[in-house]
């Protein structure tokens, strides 16, 4: 069965590579009727259009689905073959999928209220969510009707007819992946692609059918039920993977580091900022994303004129990534030599301590017999040592090569870049 599954996971990479092939004029039909049917169809990061989509590909989707269960079965029912009608049902459940699909991105452009201030982008998870747990229901479903095959087998009435539909059907499902993820990845939508990446297991699932209903005539193994099992335990394997990739951003996940890394890129670009720390991102759902963060400005320079450069540094990256933005200014002092020095000390010893701690609102307050240095550091999940231990030692390292410094710690929470 291992071998079997591994086999089912490379094929899966394959059809995906090879769909991939047919990308520039697989959705041709979806292309026609987002003309017919999409004011501005190219702008995929308008609200508006992102909702049109999915709704446009949730409706082809279920009349695509509803075709295929009627089908399937039909001659499901002749050919007495509990796989293939599992797998008409599962089309159905597919419908459904594009059912909640379309709620989903309806319900996601409600306007913000007074409850809902950063408007309702969540329910577009939520709605992934709800198919990945329909996903589930129906892998359980058939591996129980599969197990009950292979005890009591029945006899199976193959036409080649049924397998002609059964090949239909796998036309039909790639095509639905392809336009499915294609315009996923067009408009961000992580609801879309579980729907597209159900369209592929579908067409794993069928594909394994179609070798059951050929192979039953050459052997007297439950075939049927044999496949049916591992169809099962393949899209039970799929919906855990989709649950969690819709959880993920409803609990809140961490900023990827090349977003971090293009927000402090546009930061950067308005003078004179000199650096940046405490970024925190909240996603409300596709488009709907706050970013907070500290910018570093010389502290020797007007504060109104200064303020002015946040105002437009705010502005700017709200219209780069489409977000609300929030910058608090952090003076620092950019021309004490001693400063200079003790950041560089404490650059030198902090690395050792452990790779991945970073510090930032390095601040120095001198005094007639020592000096406190006053920073924030923040301590990766990796990080084995208390909060106390870690600031005994990183005092006591600093201490060592800067006898008269005192080192005054907070730290900060790795979610805070």
């Amino acid at each position: 069965m291992g071998k079997f599954s591994a086999r089912v996971s490379d094929g899966r990479r394959g059809i995906t590579h090879a769909v991939k092939k047919l990308s520039p004029n697989g959705v041709f039909m979806i292309k026609i009727l987002a003309r017919i049917f999409i004011k501005n169809h190219n702008d995929y990061s308008n609200e508006t259009v992102r909702s049109q989509y999915g709704i446009l590909c949730g409706s082809f989707g279920i009349f695509l689905n509803i075709l295929l269960f009627a089908l399937k079965f039909t001659f499901g029912t002749i050919a007495a073959s509990v796989a293939m009608v599992a797998d008409a049902f599962n089309n159905l459940s597919d419908a459904a999928s594009s059912v909640v699909q379309i709620l989903g991105f309806k319900l996601s452009t409600k306007k913000p209220d007074p409850d809902h201030p950063f408007g309702h982008g969540r329910i577009e998870y939520i709605s992934g969510l709800i198919v990945s747990f329909l996903i589930l229901y129906m892998g359980t479903a058939l591996l129980k009707d599969s197990v009950l095959s292979i005890m009591n087998p029945q006899k199976m009435n193959i036409s080649a007819l049924s397998v002609v539909v059964m090949g239909i059907s796998i036309v039909v499902k790639l095509y639905m992946y392809l336009y499915n993820h294609l315009t996923a990845k067009k408009i961000g939508s992580v609801a879309m692609d579980i729907v597209a990446m159900d369209s592929l297991n579908d067409v794993i699932s069928t594909s394994v059918v179609i070798v059951a209903l050929i192979g039953s005539r050459f052997t007297t193994l439950p075939l049927d039920g044999i496949g049916g099992v591992v169809v099962g335990i393949f899209i039970l394997k799929t919906g855990f993977e989709a649950a969690k990739d819709t959880i993920v951003p409803l609990l809140g996940s961490a900023p990827s580091p090349e977003l971090v890394a293009q927000i402090e890129e546009e930061l950067m670009k308005h003078k004179p900022i000199v650096g940046m720390h405490d970024l925190i991102i909240h996603d409300y759902g596709p488009g709907r994303m706050m970013i907070s963060l500290h910018a570093e400005v010389p502290g020797n320079m007007n504060i109104f004129s200064l303020h002015d450069v946040i105002d437009i540094a705010e502005n700017d990256i709200a219209k780069c990534f489409n977000c609300h933005v929030v910058i608090h200014m952090d003076p620092v002092d950019t021309e004490n030599k001693r400063l200079a020095e003790l950041k560089e000390v404490l650059a030198q010893e902090i690395v050792k301590i452990d790779p991945e701690l970073k510090y930032h609102d390095v601040r120095m307050v001198p005094g007639d017999t020592h000096t406190n240095l006053i920073f924030d550091v923040v301590k990766p999940y990796s990080c084995q040592l208390t909060d106390e231990k870690l600031k005994q030692v990183i005092h006591e390292a600093v201490h060592a090569r800067c006898s008269d410094v005192y080192c005054a710690i907070t730290i900060d929470q790795p979610f805070v870049k």
